[in-house]
């Protein structure tokens, strides 16, 4: 094996790199085989809970206590108890090898617990909450039990320590539940509480006591390895967590030795010392350390001992540079507050997502499937299928006739073509004309048929019923067709919404990172960061925000900040304030628009009544588009309102949920063409204003022209569509047309442009009307012109008259973007690509 390597090692340069590859990988299967047989023997056998046991039994607070023992074999006998054995052995082992000679009081103390636990199983519900009681029972039952026996008495001392003792494990016995596990899984299912990490440190320091007396050439081990478990903390959690492991730990030492009093002091000292160096990465943390150390052992110990401590902290510094640095990152996913926190947050969420956009795939099939299910085939009319229609059209009427004839055979089995020739003549001059209008085909069947009339009338009659039948059938078909559209439109919204969310969520990652360590790196509190597009006009970004007060930071400093990032105007849509459990604001932004709709309107009942015909609707759309309309309903009066406005509910119901316009129309003219058999319609003007780039879309059903006034120039818009309900199926003429900042588009029913009776040329009137007209500003407009045509008619309404005036302005930004030092490109073409690709 060795002359093969040496001869591998000696090839050429192409042999020496795949030679080095396969090393590595030789090397990496290695790693992970050790890595999977370490984690098997410390979690699946039990090693874990033996190394904890073996150190808890050896532990001893104020020189005869140890209340350790039973919390630990508790907490494991309620959580693993398959490793309750595993747990009391390495227990009996610890004390065994102690300094402090509890080893009967810890065998009789497991075999007390044992027997109370299983007296309480008996008649307690719920063990968990009994567990922490049952603990202090076996602990003072079996400490006072010993004194008894060993001294003849109980002093007031014995009576008092053992309490303390019992009351020890009875807390402990509630911080071990939450902390043991947290040791003894291969791997935490979610994120650790503070309430979690203080237990989880409270358990190490109490592990850490199991090591008091090891020496390594005068330093003490319970010293380095505290000191190492708060510069791990320090770097992980920052200077709160350090400082917090500092204390806890320092605390529970001392309580150990008192001697060890002052190395709460250094210990906290150091934790926030590493803290807030972490961003000097290890050197940073570990410069921290080496600073208090000499701050409190100078004043701790004097400058004779100085050296001393030094080295403890020397060595935990070497370790904590020997740690891997996968162990920190691993530990820093479930400690709130850090990067990698975030991260696992953001991961979460993306998982989160990624599903809903599996589910929403899920019904968008759902819905095309059940749109397919309603749609009916057109028939194609053959042959072979008229003669089947004739043939059960025929059954039918020998049936009711010529059944019970008793000429019968004669017609139908002698005479058969004759007769069926007959029939099918007559059948068709019934279809053509309502009745026979060929003489000689009527006298030829009288002369045939004995009962000539009755069946003649026979066949009238099953004309009607299949007409009606033909008619319900037509009916049933246009109402199934009209699901079938609506379940096709919903499968479509949401198929379109899922592969929106997967297509971000491929594309944003990187740009998430980017932006979250920009804005962090000002000092911003910013939790997470969830890009949802980066489109050009069409941004949309969320992130959560520690609360800042309502003092509008996003507004004025963030949004400003992703404007700079994102080279593009960036607004709040939204904000929700302590939107999360730990106090974090929820913030949305979006591009800011390119243009706002400033609109008038004014309008005005015939005869100058309460409830008008016209109804009309200025909505923002979610998809950064401007949607007015105007629906005259047929008629006047309050049938003629509701009519209308009906329409107009629906319409804005429909293009509220995503569905494209042209679709929306053609949903809304099937519902209101089923709905009622009255011949009551309503027509529709809608214009459809793109807010990034000002393209107008004109969807005119059956209503007037429109008009648009740039400068002195005015123009019209018009297109032919039949009104609303009149018809089930029609395509819909759209007419777009491209505004610009300044312009004004005049909107109106057919009450204002018909009004002016006297005039033969109204398109040419009306554009002299807006042509003369001065002022810019839409109510203003909106107001003149209702003016104008009542002033003209004396005063007369005749119809329901509406106009909507709306002028386009080019949208101010009220914060300008804010420069970021440091800025990170955001690579927005280069994603824009991908997702086209």
């Amino acid at each position: 094996m060795i002359q093969k390597y040496a001869k591998e090692w000696t090839a050429t340069g192409e042999e020496q790199s795949a030679f080095r590859t396969k090393w590595t990988s030789f090397t990496k299967r290695g790693m992970e085989k050790v890595s999977s047989l370490t984690r098997v023997a410390f979690f699946q056998y039990g090693l874990m809970i033996a190394i904890i046991g073996f150190l808890l039994g050896r532990a001893m607070i104020l020189s005869e206590l140890t209340p350790f023992i039973l919390p630990f074999l508790a907490a494991v006998y309620m959580l693993k108890r398959e490793r309750a054995g595993i747990a009391a052995l390495s227990l009996l082992a610890g004390a065994a090898t102690g300094y402090h000679g509890q080893i009967l009081f810890v065998f009789a103390a497991i075999i007390v617990y044992v027997l109370i636990q299983k007296i309480v199983k008996k008649y307690v519900y719920d063990l968990a909450k009994a567990l922490p009681y049952v603990v202090f029972s076996a602990s003072i039952t079996t400490r006072l039990g010993i004194v008894f026996f060993s001294e003849g008495t109980v002093t007031s001392y014995a009576l008092m320590m053992a309490t303390v003792e019992a009351g020890l494990s009875f807390i402990l016995t509630m911080i071990f539940v939450q902390s043991v596990p947290i040791v003894t899984s291969r791997k935490l299912q979610q994120p650790l509480r503070n309430e979690e990490i203080v237990c989880l440190i409270i358990l190490l320091a109490s592990v850490m006591t199991g090591t008091v007396g090891w020496m390594i050439y005068d330093m003490t081990v319970e010293h380095v390895l505290a000191r190492y478990l708060v510069i791990a903390f320090a770097f992980v959690g920052g200077a709160a967590i350090g400082s917090t492991v500092g204390v806890v730990t320092g605390l529970i030492l001392s309580l150990a030795s008192v001697a060890s009093l002052y190395q709460m002091s250094l210990l906290a000292f150091a934790g926030l010392l590493g803290g807030l160096l972490k961003e000097g990465k290890k050197m940073g943390v570990g410069i921290g350390l080496l600073v208090g150390t000499l701050l409190i052992g100078l004043y701790g110990e004097g400058a004779t001992e100085v050296s001393v401590t030094l080295m403890e902290s020397m060595l935990a510094i070497l370790i904590f540079f020997l740690t891997p640095k996968s162990v920190f990152s691993n530990l820093a996913r479930y400690i709130p507050g850090t990067v990698e926190y975030s991260k696992e947050q953001q991961q979460y969420l993306r998982k989160i997502r990624d599903l809903t956009a599996g589910r929403v795939e899920q019904f968008s099939t759902l819905f095309q499937t059940l749109s397919n299910s309603f749609q009916t085939p057109i028939m194609q009319t053959n042959n072979e299928d008229d003669e089947t229609e004739v043939d059960y059209f025929l059954s039918n009427v020998t049936e009711k006739t010529c059944q019970t004839c008793f000429k019968k055979e004669r017609c139908w089995v002698q005479n058969f073509s004759k007769t069926y020739d007959s029939m099918h003549k007559i059948m068709t001059q019934t279809e053509d004309y309502g009745g026979v209008k060929d003489q000689i085909l009527m006298n030829e069947w009288k002369k045939h048929c004995i009962k000539p009339d009755k069946v003649i009338k026979a066949i009238e009659q099953e004309h009607n019923q299949h007409q009606a039948n033909q008619k319900l059938k037509k009916q049933v078909m246009e109402s199934r067709r009209l699901v079938a559209d609506q379940l096709l439109g919903v499968s479509r919204v949401m198929g379109d919404f899922a592969k929106e969310i997967q297509k971000e969520k491929e594309a944003h990652h990187y740009q998430e990172d980017q932006m979250l360590e920009a804005l962090r790196g000002v000092g911003l509190e910013i939790g997470h960061i969830d890009i949802y597009s980066l489109e050009k006009g069409n941004l949309e970004i969320e992130m959560s925000l520690s609360a800042n007060n309502k003092h509008g930071q996003a507004e004025k400093i963030i949004a400003p900040m992703l404007s700079d990032l994102v080279k593009e105007t960036v607004v709040v849509k939204k904000e929700e304030f302590s939107f999360y459990p730990n106090g974090y604001s929820h913030i949305s932004f979006g591009s800011a628009k390119q243009f706002v709709i400033d609109t008038g309107v004014a309008h005005v009942a015939k005869g100058g009544a309460y409830v008008s015909g016209d109804c009309y609707s200025t909505i923002e759309l979610g998809t950064g588009k401007y949607a007015i309309a105007i629906s005259d309903g047929m008629g006047n009066g309050e049938r003629a309102h509701l009519e209308s406005n009906e329409t107009l509910q629906l319409l804005q119901k429909v293009l509220q949920s995503g569905i494209e316009e042209t679709v929306a129309i053609k949903s809304v003219n099937s519902v209101l063409s089923l709905r009622t058999t009255d011949e009551i319609f309503s027509t529709l003007d809608l214009a459809m204003i793109d807010l990034q780039d000002a393209t107008t879309r004109f969807l005119k059903i059956g209503s007037i022209p429109s008009f648009i006034k740039r400068g002195n120039q005015v123009s019209k818009v018009e297109a032919s569509n039949l009104p609303m309900g009149m018809i089930q199926e029609f395509e819909v003429d759209v007419v777009s047309e491209q505004l610009k900042a300044g312009d004004l588009l005049i909107m109106m029913s057919d009450g204002i442009y018909d009004a002016p009776r006297h005039v033969e040329n109204k398109e040419a009137w009306m554009k002299r009307l807006l042509t003369e007209i001065n002022t810019d500003d839409p109510q203003e407009i909106a107001d003149l012109i209702l003016e104008k045509i009542i002033r003209d008619e004396q005063g007369s309404i005749e119809d329901d008259m509406t106009v909507v005036v709306a002028k386009v302005k080019r949208n101010t930004p009220k914060w300008s973007a804010i420069p970021i030092y440091k800025n990170p490109k955001i690579g927005r073409k280069k994603e824009k690509r991908k997702a086209s690709s």
